[in-house]
């Protein structure tokens, strides 16, 4: 059944009863709704899939996921999937996740980081993205200030989300993409959360000691100079890529660093990118057990628990030393192949004289690359303004689908992009910068 209805220019329109016209989408739906902005990474991610699904080969670097072609969870987690399954671990879990996999976690997290926390410590959440909305919603109210460094992901959006004041923080290449204390300095003042994420996303590139101890002590000096009755700056400390560094490159945390730290700072983990299983939705948190316990209470209303067969099939997985190592050995190597060759590619461009960049990968499944063509001519006569215009261009004339920095915040247009290899293949990389290297002389030599 349909009704009609007019326009303001008096055309008839066609509309459902349960759709009733209205002048914008807003006086159907919340305030908070109607203002929130989709992901530009997915916007993105459609775009290469109608253009893949039109019969055009994209060498996609723009998903932050594994292609289970390339890169397949561990056997031995999926064998206790099924095993699971077939147990009939299929009920509700505990709102708080199995204890089973919170011993795991803290167990792994002790043998792995010498870090010992008590049980009440730990959270299990489906997958690390609502242990980060959840730590936002725990310990900001409307008004607070979080403070992360750009670019870096959807901290934006989490801000929008809980009401809090984002106080983005531009780090730029000389600091490796990464707040220091100095930049830092006055932005913490009076502050309630600083968001921190190492190995990062959307950079790939990892916190050295120094600068993330320097980082700590402010945080420790500030919640000092605070006063009894103030509230004390938190830090959200997002590692999930802590698993896949490379070479020489070793991680670091907070409370390792400074154990005073412990009273401030929130873990986000999970095995999403550690063992390729972005799907499975096992995460967790883990921090102060005043600050977890609301924070489980949250999670059970909103029913963002990993589910029962996967908590089982995980918490094997953790104590499963051998395993571990070796799949993290051959997850790595996969990994740093594909980083590496592209990285190798851009710099052979960079030696040939052509305003390509990228820094040597550290850690996580990204590679930090420039074209620098802002303000180069195409040769049907565009000009190369945006990174917008430079990822539209590179996707059309080279088939190279990549994510400008100004999805994570950043506001320079500077030709800085994210690379992601955890869905491609080696041939595809060895395809595609050929590819890349004509469509950039085109416009260098135009300019």
């Amino acid at each position: 059944m349909t009704a009609l209805t007019y326009d303001t220019a008096g055309v008839v329109r066609e509309t459902s009863p349960l759709s009733p016209p209205c002048a914008r989408a807003g006086l159907r739906i919340s305030e908070m709704a109607d203002g929130l902005m989709g992901s530009e990474i997915l916007r993105i991610g459609a775009e290469v899939r109608a253009i893949r699904a039109a019969g055009t080969q994209i060498c996609n670097l723009t998903v932050g996921d594994f292609d289970p072609a390339e890169f397949r969870i561990p056997r031995y987690l999926e064998d206790h999937i099924e095993e699971a399954l077939r147990r009939g671990e299929t009920n509700y879990p505990p709102s708080d996740g199995t204890m089973q996999l919170r011993q795991a976690v803290l167990a792994f997290y002790e043998r792995w980081l010498g870090l010992r926390y008590p049980v009440e410590s730990v959270l299990i959440t489906s997958g690390s993205r609502p242990g980060i909305y959840s730590t936002f919603r725990t310990l900001v109210d409307p008004g607070d200030r979080v403070v992360y460094g750009v670019p870096s992901w959807n901290n934006n959006h989490y801000c929008y989300l809980t009401g809090g004041v984002g106080v983005p923080i531009v780090c730029g290449s000389d600091a490796v993409f990464l707040p220091t204390r100095e930049l830092l300095e006055n932005a913490v003042r009076g502050a309630r959360l600083l968001v921190l994420n190492s190995p990062s996303n959307p950079t790939g590139t990892v916190f050295d000691t120094e600068t993330l101890a320097g980082i700590c002590d402010l945080v420790l000096e500030e919640n000092a100079r605070r006063g009894v009755g103030e509230r004390p700056l938190y830090v959200l400390y997002d590692q999930v890529y802590w698993m896949l560094t490379f070479g020489g490159t070793v991680h670091v945390d907070p409370v390792s660093l400074r154990p005073e730290m412990a009273a401030y700072t929130i873990f986000v983990d999970g095995i999403s990118k550690a063992f390729a299983a972005t799907g499975v939705r096992v995460g967790w948190v883990v921090g102060p057990a005043d600050v977890i316990r609301p924070m489980s209470c949250l999670i059970g209303h909103i029913g963002a628990w990993a589910p029962r067969a996967e908590q089982a099939a995980t918490a094997q997985l953790l104590g499963a030393t051998e395993e571990v190592s070796a799949y993290r050995a051959e997850l790595t190597r996969g990994l740093r192949q594909r980083l590496d060759g592209l990285h190798d590619g851009l710099h052979a461009l960079r030696r040939a004289g052509l305003p390509v960049d990228s820094f040597s990968p550290k850690g996580a499944i990204y590679l930090s690359a420039r074209f620098a063509l802002n303000g180069t001519l195409t040769a049907d006569g565009v000009v190369l303004r945006t990174n917008e215009d430079i990822r539209r261009y590179l996707l059309r004339e080279a088939a190279l689908a990549a994510v400008p920095f100004q999805a994570f915040g950043a506001m320079e247009e500077t030709g800085w992009f994210r690379l992601s290899v955890g869905a491609v293949s080696l041939a595809e990389i060895d395809q595609v910068l050929p590819r890349v290297q004509a469509a950039v002389e085109v416009v260098t030599s135009a300019d």
